[in-house]
């Protein structure tokens, strides 16, 4: 894996950078689950759940607030706008096999490594200061959603 030096991150884009980062986590736990054996059924229900509670809003917010500073009509964001739809329809498939599972992990790492490393980091050469400060004033809030019981990441039981 290569190593990336940290990127500078306006503090308006912080809120969605640590959605990201949840993103990210799924992944681990999707690699860690199948690493320990645990059924496919698990993990799924644990995908299906988050991609209600944590997808779904922050593509929202992007779409909303963030994509429109650079125009729909940018290739940056036509690129996230296509994957947001892809990535959508991945989760709400009803498979269950580690095919499947490592699919959602690769595709939504691959999705968030690109917003966070290539359109962000043009979002923040364009933006003026008011765009940037809608963009903070409206997104990256913790939405609330519970607390995920199965942590099958943790045990394969």
């Amino acid at each position: 894996m290569t190593k990336h030096p940290p990127i500078k991150r306006h503090k308006a884009l912080h809120g969605l950078s640590k959605e990201h980062h949840q993103g990210l986590m799924l992944c681990f736990k999707i690699r860690h689950g199948i690493k320990l054996g645990v059924k496919g059924e698990r993990i799924k229900k644990y995908c299906d759940w988050f991609l209600e509670a944590h997808l779904v809003p922050h593509f929202t917010e992007e779409e909303q607030f963030v994509f429109p500073v650079l125009g729909n009509d940018d290739p940056l964001v036509q690129r996230a706008l296509e994957e947001h739809q892809h990535l959508e329809a991945l989760f709400q498939q009803t498979q269950v096999d580690y095919d499947y599972l490592r699919k959602i992990e690769k595709d939504l790492e691959a999705h968030i490594r690109f917003e966070e490393r290539v359109l962000f980091n043009k979002l923040q050469d364009v933006a003026t200061a008011e765009a940037i400060q809608m963009i903070a004033s409206s997104t990256g809030h913790e939405p609330a959603c519970g607390i995920w019981d199965d942590e099958f990441w943790k045990s394969p039981l």
